[in-house]
């Protein structure tokens, strides 16, 4: 079983901004995230469920970024109280038997059980420093730092160039600035 995908599921409704404004954003955002048969089951409540959970793992998100262990943890262990993992085995799509974490029938809910356990394997195999805020302004979207040096500070290559373009020009004004 591959939790990282799980734990990308976290990162996609961090980031997701917009989407969670209606029930027809929310549909393209669970298509989006690989969940589109899950988005036919989409209820106004699951659409108040997925964004309390972005909220909640946003915040998760920005204490690792502070480098507070203790308090990103604290708020997986919350979340995995709130959102139980029921495991069950399952097969569609022409894929062998596999493993899905559920929590009950609603659709928040078993998109919450995925990400928060994505996010916890994740977090007590390779440690919180692996959950990351992009440090490109004005950004600030969340990622997974999966690289094997823990070197990974931007949510894309897009972010990472704009970051070292305007680096670069910041120390070209500066060199320029003091040989005048």
């Amino acid at each position: 079983m591959d939790l990282t995908s799980y734990a990308e599921l976290a990162v996609l409704l961090v980031n997701s901004e917009d989407a969670l404004d209606s029930l027809e954003g929310a549909r393209r955002f669970l298509l989006e995230a690989g969940r589109g048969e899950q988005s036919s089951r989409l209820t106004r409540a699951d659409l108040e469920a997925l964004r309390e959970l972005r909220r909640e793992l946003a915040a998760v998100f920005a204490a690792a970024a502070r480098h507070d262990e203790d308090g990103a943890v604290e708020r997986l262990n919350a979340l995995l109280t709130r959102h139980p993992v029921h495991p069950k085995i399952s097969r569609h799509d022409g894929q062998r038997w596999h493993l899905h974490l559920t929590e009950g029938g609603r659709l928040s809910g078993e998109y919450a059980a995925g990400a928060v356990m994505g996010l916890t394997a994740l977090v007590t195999e390779l440690g919180v420093d692996r959950l990351g805020i992009c440090q490109a302004a004005p950004c600030h979207r969340a990622y997974l730092d999966t690289s094997s040096n823990r070197s990974r500070r931007y949510c894309s290559e897009r972010c990472a160039t704009r970051a070292n373009v305007a680096a670069y020009r910041a120390r070209r004004r500066h060199l320029s600035g003091h040989h005048a």
